[in-house]
């Protein structure tokens, strides 16, 4: 194998075989492809995309490249959510809770930070001696014992995704259809599941920009889906304006533990419940719609969903009482309206960025993550607002990069006359 001749094959439209693309990947992993040389494979699939062998067989590569997990013997349902990334998007740590509470397994296996949208395991490693990076056997022991668990990616579960999921940060190829069907798919199989809803976020605030390239992206997932024999259902949610009250890292979490006591905000709440009905409805357990978001609602309001989460962190050895004086920080600005009226919308991707400079994630290999860093939205899309109204509350614990990121955030809000409405959950049609 020639690297060259293969990243040119690529650049030049053509199609690679599957013996082709294994070559590059594990040549890539045992160092004899250089990293400059995967980030001009990476480019090159960018522009030039993948067809179906191509796409189906990178996800195939990046499953053998590691181990898997076999829930075999289990009489529950195994199943588990992802999201393609979005401002504000804590989902993953209220719905695997409610779930586990259900009576569905949920083996989650998450990402951190990639390009502007925070990851789920940085949120969680706010919470002290959280344990994101158990063995495979340890993961399966805590999901068979509390019904769920979530842990960062492991040298052993697809080792080529995570290598590769590093170089796309860096290289401007994240939004990418075939190199993010490959990462979350071959993630999502190796975790022995039988079900998967996919929450695919639609807008300014997400890799995603139109509706048309979520569905194209959404009709990839589940044909991958099918042919692993995973049912898999696609939500596609509105990330037009951050999701939620708050984005940042320690802020979320607390923000989800609120959720899980009954006191979420709305938008959180509604797409957290639709995607928890798709996998109520697909293991059985329910009837319908209306009776899964009764059952999720009841979970909520016994404490049971709370309790769940509570116990989960504990056995990952997170200390919950010492989250808030852990990363309480210590600068704080609010971000005030320069106009008058109605919020139309919000550049959600800006905000991304902001954060990322608050450092909620890391810009740089090397980069420190402020946990105590995040934005409080104190204005929602079809909120009044007068000038020099407060519409954000940002905070970290540097003062230089609060300042920059205040700089950025000023931009961020758009005020018309009247508010026109934007769907929460679009058609899945």
């Amino acid at each position: 194998m020639i690297p060259a001749n293969l990243i040119s094959k690529k650049r030049d439209g053509h199609y690679l075989s599957k013996n082709e693309l294994s070559d590059f990947i594990n040549n890539y992993l045992t160092g004899s492809v250089t990293e400059e040389q995967m980030a001009a494979m990476l480019m090159a699939i960018y522009f030039k995309g993948m067809n179906e062998d191509e796409i189906f067989s990178l996800v195939q590569i990046m499953i053998d490249s590691g181990s898997t997990l076999d829930f075999g013997g289990s009489n529950r349902y195994i199943a588990d959510k992802h999201s393609t990334g979005g401002i504000g998007d804590k989902i993953s740590l209220i719905l695997a809770p409610i779930m586990a509470a259900a009576g569905i397994k949920v083996p989650m296996i998450a990402g951190r930070g990639l390009g502007f949208t925070g990851g789920t395991i940085d949120k969680l490693e706010s919470i002290p001696g959280f344990n994101s990076s158990p063995s495979l056997n340890q993961f399966k022991k805590w999901v068979d014992e509390n019904g769920y668990a979530i842990m960062s990616q492991s040298i052993d579960i697809c080792p080529a995704d995570k290598k590769i999921y590093s170089l796309r940060s860096k290289t401007g190829t994240v939004a990418s259809i075939p190199l993010i069907c490959g990462s979350i798919m071959s993630k999502k199989i190796a975790e022995g599941i039988s079900g998967l809803v996919l929450d695919i976020k639609v807008g300014s605030g997400t890799f995603m920009k139109s509706i048309d390239q979520a569905k194209e992206l959404g009709s990839w997932m589940k044909k991958i889906g099918n042919l692993f024999d995973i049912k898999t259902d696609i939500i596609f949610t509105n990330m037009n304006q951050p999701l939620g009250r708050y984005s940042g890292l320690a802020c979320e979490v607390e923000e989800s533990i609120e959720c899980l006591k009954g006191n979420g905000a709305n938008d959180l709440i509604d797409i957290t419940l639709e995607l928890g009905s798709s996998l109520m409805i697909q293991s059985g357990l329910v009837r319908d719609r209306n009776q899964a978001i009764d059952v999720q609602k009841d979970l909520i309001e016994s404490g049971k969903a709370l309790r769940s989460f509570e116990v989960s962190v504990a056995t990952q050895g997170g200390k919950l009482e010492k989250l808030k004086s852990s990363t309480k920080p210590k600068y704080e600005t609010l971000i005030l309206s320069k106009s008058e009226g109605v919020v139309n919308t919000f550049d959600t991707e800006e905000i991304g960025w902001a954060l990322v400079e608050l450092g909620c994630v890391k810009k740089r290999k090397q980069d420190d993550l402020d946990h105590s860093a995040g934005i409080e939205f104190l204005k929602k899309t079809g909120d009044s607002i007068i000038k020099n109204e407060p519409v954000y509350r940002v905070f970290n614990s540097n003062k230089k990069t609060l300042d920059n990121a205040a700089k950025m955030l000023i931009k961020t809000i758009n005020c018309g006359k009247r508010h026109a409405d934007q769907k929460l959950i679009f058609d899945n049609a």
